[in-house]
């Protein structure tokens, strides 16, 4: 039985999230050097942390940024050059092709709307002939943060999640990697540009590159926000009011599952850890590795932008922010949030939203998407959404 209402599981292994080895492995690095920076700030996150201490006499005082070791600042990622330009153009343009589908109406914007946080606002998407997706399709900003893609983690990175979608025959209908690409072949801008992208590859057009591409695009859909100038040293980035609901998160114990750069999708955590979830019909991760420990377990997604991107949970059943944080408390932390406690957090939330790219996310111009797609006839019967993000 699981006592620690914040537990996470690593393959075969259960460790705390509050580990010094949790907390090094969420910045990507376990070496002796960050391990023992590790054990600083495992006291660090406890005296921080829902462990009973006031965190300070004023409700809405400064925390000191150097003491929020389990949290790291993001910044805009600078401007590609040479090869990696070629690819993100590449993908970007690649994103936004409906050509990629089976019927040419599906692309990946159709369900991340890159103009609306990566996000489509529905419970669960409509992909391929209007067939309803499983699972909420998450948001792909800064989603190249996160250590798996998917809710259940099955992909690796961004490369293999950016094929599942165009493989799933609920979202865009495709039925193996061939037909893509036989579309992609069809296109002569797209040949050239695959040649230039991958200059030293002698099989430049390819699936793989197809999805390198896709992936070096969504790469850069970051969106820092006043949250890092905060991190960065800025204690006016915050308001009073967002300094106290950030007081607040920490002292429930918010932290333990959503920290490090992308506040969140460093880990797998089990929905229901403190009481029992509700509706268990999706069993979360063991969908995927048929263990039954993984039952209920899901990558925990990010609080960037979540002012934006419910509604909430990986079945989209919860429509305000509110009550999502409100069943977080109950089910996760153990704990009946007040009203006001629950305003608090979400107050601190808004500040976690940066702005978009809107210059990085411009949709290519009509002429440098497939003008033809041999294969793949153009029935224009399905809406134009998907279930990327499963």
């Amino acid at each position: 039985m699981n006592t620690n209402p914040y537990r996470a599981t690593h393959g075969s292994s259960v460790v705390s999230p509050l580990s010094p080895n949790r907390i090094a492995s969420a910045f990507g690095r376990t070496d002796g050097r960050t391990m023992l920076a590790a054990l600083a700030l495992f006291a660090g996150v406890l005296s921080l942390s829902g462990c009973g201490a006031s965190l300070d006499i004023k409700p809405d005082a400064d925390i000191a940024p150097n003491h929020l070791y389990m949290f790291a600042a993001i910044t805009t990622p600078p401007t590609p050059t040479g090869v990696q330009a070629e690819r993100v153009n590449l993908g970007r343009r690649l994103y936004y092709d409906t050509h990629l589908s089976e019927n040419n109406t599906v692309s990946c914007n159709s369900c991340h709307l890159l103009n609306k946080y990566g996000a489509d606002g529905r419970p669960v998407s409509l992909g391929h002939n209007n067939k309803p997706g499983a699972r909420n399709a998450p948001t792909v900003y800064n989603s190249g943060l996160e250590f798996v893609q998917f809710w259940d983690g099955r992909a690796k990175d961004l490369t293999a999640q950016a094929a599942g979608p165009m493989m799933n025959p609920v979202e865009m209908g495709n039925t193996g990697p061939e037909q893509v690409m036989t579309a992609v072949r069809s296109n002569p801008q797209y040949v050239h540009d695959l040649k230039q992208a991958f200059p030293n590859d002698a099989n430049a057009v390819s699936f793989q590159n197809v999805t390198a591409s896709i992936a070096s695009f969504e790469n850069g859909l970051q969106t820092p926000s006043r949250w890092d100038r905060y991190l960065q040293g800025d204690t006016n980035a915050l308001t009073a009011e967002e300094k106290h609901g950030l007081q607040v998160y920490l002292r429930t114990g918010c932290e333990a599952c959503h920290a490090g750069k992308d506040m969140g999708g460093n880990s797998y955590e089990q929905l229901g850890a403190a009481n029992r979830w509700a509706d268990r019909s999706d069993p979360g991760r063991a969908q995927t590795t048929k263990q039954s420990r993984d039952t209920m377990f899901f990558k925990v997604p990010s609080l960037r932008n979540v002012d934006q991107t419910g509604p909430y949970f990986h079945d989209g059943h919860v429509k305000t922010l509110e009550e999502a944080v409100r069943l977080m408390g109950e089910h996760e932390a153990g704990t009946e949030l007040s009203d006001s406690d629950i305003h608090a957090i979400v107050t601190f939330l808004h500040a976690l939203t940066g702005p978009i790219p809107s210059q990085y996310i411009q949709p290519p111009a009509p002429e440098k998407s497939i003008a033809t797609n041999a294969g793949h006839p153009n029935t224009g019967g399905a809406a134009h959404t998907a279930q990327g993000g499963l």
